[in-house]
């Protein structure tokens, strides 16, 4: 039976950020139910498969409320098994007593993420997020008193008038309340949301500064004990995500729910955006995956870079050496190191890893 990650998708959301694309929905009591009990009947439909992480997202998954989610955790359970090693369950700052995290640990959910984007309250205003910074420091605290230690917070550069300084806070502001895991992403302007409209009237930093905070908060966060080991994402030893490490190993996953994506058998396909559509189980073909490009481009993404013995374990022979040869071409200039070990990226070199990956996969 093969084992993979499990993705969850719930689309509800009290309101849409400004900068947010993710499909999501204005949710009523109804509207969650007639929901939860479609996405129950997929899950018992699966009994082929064992599952080993769970990753419920959004949206707001927490909106879903304390029972709501132990129904599908139970299902989960009876037709994935037990999940071993991780379950992290998305919650919004604003939610914490909707839910009932000692019960939700009970039933399996081990890690909780926090969207906290800033500690600043003046930017989370800009970002049109309705919490505030000490509603991210209750909601941590309520979920360590029920025994979850693995907390992460989510953190945005890039925000319009943000700077080192509010910048250094919210990384202190993260280290201060222990949790285990930062993801750190920087702001971009996706087509058709409301910032996308607005683009020309927003001050936002420019190229060259955003790359100053990138490298800030890289050096700052490893000085507080987070290592750098995805280009997003910083950890405590041992408390790297399990889930997402599936995406960036290119190992398999099943995603349920609107818009949630899916990578079994070298296969890629996905529900659309549109409740409807999951409902009737219309399901879209998405190419095949997992190929050698795709491979390099995706643990290149991490800080253990592209590993010649993984490769190899991947796709039973070694890797072609004219990758090798691409990637020697620029090891002078501090963007990547290549050794016996294989080719990974500098920080600095993740700062433009597309251009970097796209030498190594292209030039000839």
């Amino acid at each position: 039976m093969k084992t993979l990650g499990l993705y969850i998708h719930i689309p509800f959301c009290n309101g849409k950020c400004p900068y947010c694309d993710f499909y999501s929905l204005k949710q009523t009591e109804e509207s969650m139910d007639e929901y939860i009990s479609y996405l129950n009947k997929k899950i018992s439909s699966y009994t082929d498969y064992a599952a080993d992480t769970v990753y419920f997202g959004g949206g707001t998954p927490s909106l879903l409320g304390t029972d709501r989610l132990i129904s599908v955790l139970k299902n989960i359970h009876d037709s994935f098994g037990n999940i071993q090693r991780e379950t992290t369950l998305e919650v919004n700052p604003e939610s914490p007593n909707c839910l009932d995290f000692e019960k939700l640990k009970f039933y399996g959910v081990n890690r909780v993420s926090i969207g906290l984007q800033s500690a600043n309250d003046s930017e989370l205003k800009i970002l049109g997020r309705k919490h505030t910074a000490n509603d991210v420091r209750n909601t941590v605290k309520t979920v360590q008193s029920s025994g979850i230690e693995n907390i992460s917070l989510d953190l945005m550069i890039g925000i319009s008038g943000q700077t080192a300084e509010s910048l250094t806070r919210s990384i202190e502001f993260c280290a201060d309340l222990n949790v285990y895991h930062i993801s750190a992403y920087i702001l971009k302007i996706e087509e058709g949301t409301v910032y996308f409209k607005n683009k020309d009237s927003l001050n936002l930093p420019d190229d060259d500064t955003v790359c100053d905070f990138y490298e800030l908060m890289v050096d700052k966060l490893d000085s507080l004990g987070y290592g750098q080991y995805e280009i997003s994402n910083f950890a405590r030893d041992g408390f790297e995500s399990q889930h997402n490490l599936k995406y960036w190993n290119c190992e398999e996953y099943l995603g349920l729910g609107a818009s949630a994506h899916s990578f079994i058998d070298k296969k890629r396909f996905y529900y659309s955006r549109s409740i409807r559509d999951f409902y009737n189980n219309k399901i879209i073909p998405d190419g095949t995956g997992g190929d050698e490009e795709e491979y390099i481009a995706m643990v290149l993404r991490l800080s253990g870079g592209l590993q010649y013995g993984k490769f190899r374990n991947y796709f039973g022979y070694d890797l072609p050496r004219h990758y090798i040869y691409n990637a020697k071409k620029l090891n002078k200039t501090g963007l990547l190191y290549v050794d016996d070990i294989g080719i990974r990226l500098s920080p600095k070199g993740f700062l433009c890893s597309n251009s970097i990956i796209t030498a190594i996969l292209y030039n000839e």
